[in-house]
């Protein structure tokens, strides 16, 4: 068994295993936290917790004016970084393919040149975060090793992925055999990181933003206060 054996094989299933598990056991702590009821009356005219809680997960979607051109920039470029991540994912004809043998799930895979422009984007957008986390004093102060750790292992699979993809899709779909093993399996394993520390660093917030932009959104109708 090589490094390619081992990613393709135990590799995956331990990162797929951490991955799962992980994330339901911090959905399972969210839940079992004591709640106590609120047992104010709700302010009047205020609307119901369900159109409240769904009004900040909209609201939350863009950046108030009050905060100034440099938010709007960090939210534009939080787009290019999630929307870019999701299309190099979900629609890369290679990945495709791994999603279908795995899972059995398929769909039409997007032109390579779009995947290229996809990934190439997110790899400016996390250079552009990592900028400007470091370059303003106050976010710098505010960031943790958590941020710093969560920018280098989603920044890995692109860097490790733009170095595998060295022909165009067909043909990597067309070979019975892999070309370049080592580089295959470095991407693989990078990925495998990310995987396992999803449910332990900030990327968990991809799960947990909705929740919590719904629970501050019910308690604040609750009292008349608009999102």
């Amino acid at each position: 068994m090589d490094l390619l054996d081992f990613a393709r094989g135990p590799g995956l299933v331990l990162s797929a295993a951490v991955f799962v598990l992980g994330v339901a056991w911090r959905l399972w702590g969210l839940w079992r936290l004591p709640s106590q009821a609120d047992r104010s009356p709700p302010r009047e005219g205020a609307p119901g917790p369900l159109t409240g809680a769904g009004r900040a997960i909209v609201r939350g979607l863009w950046p108030r004016r009050a905060f100034g051109d440099n938010a709007l920039v960090i939210t534009v470029n939080g787009y290019v970084l999630h929307i870019g991540l999701a299309l190099v994912f979900l629609a890369y004809a290679p990945h495709i393919d791994f999603i279908h043998r795995h899972l059995g799930l398929g769909w039409p895979a997007l032109p390579d040149a779009v995947m290229y422009l996809s990934a190439a984007a997110v790899i400016y957008a996390l250079l552009f975060a990592l900028w400007s986390r470091l370059d303003d004093p106050v976010r710098r102060r505010l960031s943790s090793g958590d941020d710093y750790l969560t920018w280098v292992v989603t920044f890995l699979p692109f860097a490790t992925g733009m170095a595998v993809a060295s022909e165009p899709s067909a043909q990597i779909l067309a070979r019975d055999a892999v070309l370049y093993r080592l580089p295959l399996a470095v991407h693989l394993l990078s990925l495998e990181l990310l995987l396992v520390w999803f449910p332990f660093g900030k990327l968990m917030h991809a799960v947990l933003f909705p929740l919590s932009r719904a629970a501050t959104g019910r308690r604040f109708s609750h009292r008349g206060v608009r999102a």
